[in-house]
């Protein structure tokens, strides 16, 4: 950014009545590589404020929170206190307590199997197969955040599992599956589309989960289940933007058909917010680049990039507005036009700064149980695969403390590929450096 750029935002005075932060920065440094250090991280507006792993500290509701304003499924998802320490039926496993381990020795498990042959293999199959890399199950296993909190999830609620059928939606290397046996479900069906469930079925025999974990290779709309009803659905759903490659909508197609009533979900509440950022130096970076290429005007190429949201990691301090909803799931009741949304929304800038993109995450949390858990993908929660998915600005703008950015975001399933997302973005600004009216069409992909 340009000295006169910083001049002209550090002479911003805030109209806000109320402090949003109990201290903030009027100005900005002249360099990108320490732009953040001088910065206050906004105030963290959310139900889950903390990723859940261990060691676990207690999640507390915001001095500012009402529970008069709060909406049903909002208020479903406020978490309190949750504590490792417990009864001897509710202790987590550790890592020691078992190896996952693999071995070429397992009796093959009957199943109704996926018999395209590689002539007849449409994208979906090869969508599917992409899911049987290692490496794909490499990093969310990794993702102690996501495991941990299965985990937990699972582990400390054994008297929801304890003599129950359960059902594995996308169930990969089968490691949730082998969470709600060792919480003792009579039976769990492990079901997934892609060809790791070979590798799932050695997994679950090598750890002697052989007799109580059955795999099933095959899309869920398709399989056929030796059982009328399950009693609990475990499934980790989410993608990037929370829906993009969702299993979402098979999830929602195995609860409609197979999950008894008032049965269980994990997770069952799920909630995606927009905030707003500055990053100057990426967007630079990323997208700037274009504009001279070797003395070349390649910016027929920005306008197409700059429509792909960016899925990366944010620095907390680069946040410049609060964060609002977007978008509240019930998995016990939302429906697959539930996926489809539209939504208005207002950021309130918390300091003097310069937007560059609106910022998206989410939360998932596990209510249907003694001690409701969650985890989130915020910025200043602790690192997840999924990151957070930044939708860059064509034009930069110039906020002062109290101001507003108001607009709307539409998403819904691409046409050609349900997986993929169409996401629209508009909002106007009035400020006293800048008035912008956007409309962004963004693709992820």
């Amino acid at each position: 950014m340009t000295r006169q750029q910083v001049v002209s935002v550090e002479q911003c005075t805030s109209s806000s009545p109320t402090t949003l932060l109990s201290s903030s920065s009027s100005s900005l440094p002249d360099s990108a590589d320490t732009r953040h250090t001088a910065r206050t991280i906004p105030k963290r507006p959310l139900a889950i404020a903390e990723a859940f792993v261990p060691p676990l500290s207690s999640v507390k509701k915001r001095a500012t929170d009402s529970d008069d304003n709060d909406t049903p499924v909002v208020a479903a998802v406020k978490l309190e206190t949750v504590a490792m320490s417990g009864s001897s039926d509710t202790d987590v496993a550790t890592p020691a307590a078992r190896t996952i381990a693999v071995t070429e020795e397992a009796q093959p498990v009957h199943t109704k199997e996926s018999t395209h042959a590689p002539e007849d293999r449409t994208s979906k199959d090869y969508y599917f197969d992409s899911y049987a890399h290692h490496g794909i199950h490499e990093e969310m296993l990794k993702d102690e955040v996501r495991t941990r909190t299965y985990e937990m999830a699972i582990l400390q609620n054994r008297h929801l599992f304890q003599d129950k059928i359960v059902l594995d939606v996308g169930c990969g290397t089968g490691i949730l599956s082998m969470f709600a046996s060792q919480a003792g479900a009579k039976h769990v069906y492990a079901v997934d589309c892609s060809t790791i469930a070979h590798q799932a079925r050695l997994i679950v025999a090598k750890n002697g989960f052989g007799d109580k974990i059955t795999v099933i290779q095959g899309k869920i709309e398709e399989i056929d289940l030796p059982v009328a009803q399950v009693d609990i659905i475990v499934s980790e759903w989410m993608g990037y933007f929370l829906l993009y490659e969702s299993m979402l909508d098979t999830v929602l197609f195995a609860r409609d058909k197979w999950l008894v009533s008032g049965g269980v979900i994990f997770p069952d509440k799920a909630i995606m917010y927009l905030t707003a950022a500055e990053d100057s130096q990426v967007k630079h970076d990323r997208f700037d680049f274009w504009d001279d290429v070797y003395g070349f005007d390649m910016t027929a190429i920005k306008d197409i990039a700059i429509k792909e949201p960016v899925v990366d990691v944010i620095d907390p301090k680069a946040l410049v507005t609060d964060s609002v909803p977007i978008l509240t799931l019930d998995i016990l009741t939302c429906t697959k036009d539930d996926l489809q949304f539209t939504s208005k929304f207002k950021l309130q800038a918390q300091r003097n700064d310069f937007i560059h993109g609106l910022v998206a995450y989410f939360e998932c949390a596990f209510t249907q149980v003694h001690k409701p858990i969650g985890f989130s993908t915020a910025p200043f929660a602790r690192y997840t695969h999924w990151k957070q998915t930044i939708f860059y600005l064509p034009r930069d703008v110039t906020i002062c403390e109290g101001e507003s950015v108001q607009g709307e975001i539409t998403c819904k399933p691409n046409v050609r590929n349900p997986r993929d997302l169409d996401i629209g973005l508009s909002f106007d600004f009035a400020g006293r450096h800048c008035k912008i009216a956007e409309t962004m069409n963004y693709r992820l992909r």
